[in-house]
């Protein structure tokens, strides 16, 4: 399974109602600070990554493809 495809069951499992290919999950509020901590939580976990407070922005979280651009950065 790539990196991807688990951070794409994350989110699904998360945020069942958003939509996985927008650009602006964060911006037009489609996942809330509640789904952003489990996110982080869960990546954490999933990746063996440790996420800040401070890279717990919008840009980080606004999408996927910014999700694992983070994991990337950070393992």
């Amino acid at each position: 399974m790539t990196d991807m495809e688990k951070l794409q069951r994350i989110f699904t499992q998360i945020c069942p109602d958003a939509d996985a290919d927008s650009d602006s999950l964060v911006d037009d509020e489609l996942i809330d600070s509640l789904d952003l901590v489990s996110l982080v939580a869960e990546i954490m976990d999933e990746f063996g990554v440790k996420i800040a407070v401070d890279d717990i922005t919008p840009e980080n979280f606004n999408s996927l493809d910014a999700m694992l651009a983070l994991i990337r950065r950070l393992k």
